[in-house]
């Protein structure tokens, strides 16, 4: 046996681990690059909304990007709903949609309880509460 080769060995050796992190992270970039590695899609942004006993949605404006999911919560000890559809209204400027946007309604909310939507069209949204609309219980949610 060679000492000369076994301390070359063992001196390579003791270098491995010096080498090894930096060739690791090397082959999962070049992986990357590639597309050889995937990666899970970040969750979509969310915002949330309550009701209160004071009759209002809080924030009364909400500024989002499109493809935000918006959770109401009803914090009240009133029934709420939240409702972007003219046919409901009662009170003209209720409810404004942008173009080509569907209606949504949650229907009746008791406290406690949520509602989800997700608002992909840009633009101005105006919703309110069906039940106490005469109070303007009104909010807004902006897309840009």
């Amino acid at each position: 046996m060679n000492i000369r080769n076994t301390a070359e060995t063992l001196r390579l050796r003791r270098r491995w681990p010096r080498y090894a992190a930096p060739l690791v992270a090397l082959a999962l970039l070049l992986a990357a690059w590639r597309g050889d590695l995937s990666l899970p899609a970040p969750p979509p942004p969310t915002a949330t909304v309550t009701m209160t006993n004071m009759l209002d949605f809080a924030p009364d404006t909400l500024y989002i990007e499109p493809g935000t999911e918006v959770t109401w919560e009803n914090t009240s000890l009133l029934v709420h709903t939240v409702t972007a559809d003219p046919e409901e209204a009662s009170v003209e400027g209720s409810v404004v949609l942008p173009e080509g946007a569907e209606p949504f309604d949650s229907g009746k909310m008791d406290p406690e309880e949520t509602f989800t939507h997700v608002f992909n069209e840009p633009g101005t949204w105006r919703y309110f509460c069906i039940p106490h609309e005469g109070t303007k219980m009104v909010g807004t949610v902006i897309v840009e």
